[in-house]
Parts: C-alpha cells; sequence; structure tokens
C-alpha cells in the first residue's frame, strides 16, 4: 500500500482536548520486519491517550508531533513484516499498539521527602527487574522510557508489534476485542500479579475493593476477582450501582455516601487489596481498610502515592500501596479474548462513534464519566 493516505484524527501540541484533534489524510504506514499492518475495526480510548495529550509525560511524550493518539485496536491484517510467521492476510486481530507503561502522572524529577532525595532511587524500588540486574540509575530510567509506546489507533490503518497481537474469533466483535488490552491488562495484572488471586477459583478467599468500578478497568476487575474465590465490594457513582452488582460485586457503595467516601465495606470486611482507580483518596482512609498485609495498587500513581510507595518500602512496612507499570504480554491478552469468547468476561460498551466524529469521542472520555469503554469505528 505504499503511497496510498488514509483518514487519520491526530494532534500537533500538547494540550487542546477535543477541539485539538485534527482530520488528515496521511500516508499508510508499512509494516517493519515484526509488525503487521491492520484495517481497523475498532479502537478503544483510555483516559492515558487524553492524559497524554495534556502533557502528562511531557515533554518525552509524544516523542514527536502531529501525534496520531490511541494504543487499543482491533481489525483485519492485510500486510505482514517479513519476520512475522503465525499471522496472514485476513486474519482477524487485537492488538495494543507497540508496548505500554505508564510510569507516574507527574515530570520526572527528583522527589524529597523528610530530607532524603529519592530521584533515580524510586525508580530503582519501581523497576524491580532492573534492579535485579543491578542496572545503573540511569540506564533503568532509560530502560523504562524506551518501552512506552507510539499509538497510531485513530485511523483506518495501523502498524503493531507482533507479540502484541492476538487472534480475535467471530465470537468476539471488533469493538469488543478493542476494550480489552490496557484496561483488561491492567485489571488482570493487578489483580493475579499484585493481589495473588487465581482466576480458576483455586486458593484461600480474598477480599478484594475496587474503586471506580463502572469505569474501563474497574468494570473488568469486578468481573475477573469473581472468576477467582473473592468477595468483591465496589465503589461508584449512585447512576452505576445496579450496573456493578450486574457484574457480580457482592457490595457495592456510592463513593459519595459517608462510608463511601471512607471506603468502609457494609459487612466489615478488611480488604486484602485495593485496586484503585481513581484520586483524591488519602493513605489515611486506605490503612484502616486494609487487612494485616493488606495493599492498595495504585493504577493513576501521583507524586503523594509515589512518596507512600517509598516511605512504607523503606520502613518495611506490612500495609502498602505499590504502582502498578502495566507490563503487556500477549500470552495475557489472548486469555482474556478467550474469556470473552466463553462468555466469562464482558465489554461493556459506554458508546461508538464513528471516525469522523473522534473528537465527541475524545470529549466523553475526558468527561471522565463514561460506564465502560468508548469506541471508535473507522
Amino acid at each position: 500500500m505504499a503511497g496510498k493516505l488514509m483518514h487519520a484524527v491526530q494532534y500537533n501540541s500538547y494540550g487542546g482536548g477535543a477541539a485539538g484533534l485534527k482530520h488528515v489524510e496521511v500516508p499508510i504506514p508499512a509494516p517493519s520486519k515484526d509488525e503487521v499492518l491492520i484495517k481497523l475495526e475498532a479502537a478503544s480510548i483510555n483516559p492515558y491517550d487524553c492524559k497524554l495529550q495534556a502533557g502528562v509525560a511531557r515533554p518525552i511524550l509524544p516523542r514527536k508531533f502531529p501525534f496520531i493518539p490511541v494504543f487499543d485496536v482491533s481489525g483485519e491484517v492485510v500486510e505482514v513484516g517479513s519476520g512475522i510467521k503465525n499471522f496472514k492476510t485476513g486474519d482477524k486481530v487485537v492488538s495494543m499498539l507497540k508496548s505500554m507503561v505508564c510510569l507516574t502522572q507527574f515530570p520526572l524529577r527528583y522527589v524529597k521527602l523528610s530530607g532524603v532525595v529519592f530521584g533515580m532511587h524510586l525508580f530503582k524500588l519501581l523497576n524491580q527487574k532492573a534492579l535485579d540486574e543491578k542496572l545503573d540509575p540511569e540506564r533503568q530510567t532509560q530502560r523504562i522510557i524506551n518501552v512506552i509506546p507510539g499509538g497510531g489507533g485513530l485511523a483506518e490503518f495501523c502498524v503493531a508489534k507482533g507479540n502484541r497481537t492476538v487472534p480475535r474469533p467471530p465470537e468476539v466483535s471488533a469493538a469488543e476485542a478493542a476494550g480489552l488490552p490496557i484496561a483488561a491488562l491492567t485489571a488482570h495484572m493487578a489483580l493475579t500479579q499484585f493481589a495473588g488471586v487465581k482466576l480458576d477459583g483455586s486458593g484461600p478467599q480474598k477480599n478484594i475493593l475496587v474503586t471506580a468500578a463502572s469505569g474501563g478497568v474497574g468494570h473488568y476487575a469486578v468481573q475477573l476477582a469473581k472468576l477467582g474465590n473473592t468477595h468483591v465490594t465496589a465503589t461508584c457513582g449512585a447512576r452505576n450501582m445496579e450496573f456493578v452488582k450486574s457484574l457480580g460485586a457482592d457490595e457495592v457503595l456510592d463513593y459519595k455516601t459517608p462510608d463511601g467516601a471512607a471506603l468502609r465495606s457494609p459487612s466489615g470486611q478488611k480488604y486484602d487489596a485495593i485496586v484503585h482507580g481513581t484520586t483524591g483518596i488519602p493513605w489515611s482512609t486506605f490503612e484502616p481498610n486494609l487487612s494485616q498485609n493488606g495493599m492498595v495498587i495504585a493504577l493513576t500513581p501521583n507524586p503523594s502515592t509515589m512518596m507512600t510507595f517509598a516511605w512504607k518500602k523503606l520502613t518495611c512496612s506490612k500495609k502498602r500501596i505499590v504502582p502498578l507499570l502495566l507490563d503487556a504480554k500477549g500470552e495475557n491478552l489472548d486469555y482474556l479474548v478467550k474469556l470473552v469468547k466463553e462468555g466469562k468476561l464482558k465489554t461493556v460498551i459506554d458508546s461508538k462513534y464513528p471516525l469522523s466524529k473522534a473528537e465527541d469521542a475524545w470529549a466523553k472520555s475526558i468527561d471522565g464519566h463514561a460506564t465502560g469503554k468508548i469506541i471508535v469505528e473507522p
């Protein structure tokens, strides 16, 4: 398809919100050796997409302007790179464009706590794999930065890495599949790798709290947790309480009520893990609700989160807060797609927009009150 043009949506600078998105005609990208070219059927907007435009990773990301946003896509393979052996033209797939690790939602600079400069040492605590390999702090920082993605989903075509792409069976629609990558993989990692929930239902019962349970990550987290041996408490707005109950939550709190704001379980449960997908809740609210070895898994870490994380780590506290750095693996995405096929997991779609109205989908995401996923269809 060399030389052919496609419709895409991009932004040319930081800021601007939905009004900053521009509809353009650009060349169809060519896949490299380890990539596939996908004709897109659906893409899913995540909150991080809009935060990236707002400058959350400035000046590191985006790497350059103009930038075509969105990382979660589904469609049909129309061309494969020379090194791709497991896909062919015509295959239906779902992909997370390149790799995504959300460091923290504040600029990469030194943080001071009680006179101790953490800076790069904070990254040493965060990046355990690099710590194990005894990399120096500068190399660790570079290692983390290098795995952040290049976007490309708000378009008619995109290129995707073969190891971040999995088959989509006919039982799973393009929209259902596109909702999965970042949101469902984040929920899966939080529950299985951090909270220790076994999704086959084995293991001891765990008490789990999911905040923002009607959102993209939250609605997957409730469903996945209930596949394990768990008691799930969830928070959401009053209008979504019945919806969250329908996902399987054992008890649901309106976050605007006193008990909801305090995260108090109606049945008096102490939480072994809190999958925390919102902001503005201090450690002093979390701590009395945690079990003896309970943890808060922070999906949107801020400076306060990072300082609490570092302090709890340094003081060897049993109760702790940990930032989740998404490690997206193709085999986990494939597992989630199979759960959808089997009817054990569902993507709840808040709304769908054509690519020509992508700015309306963007504005909906910025508003922050979507129930489930926001989908754009070329």
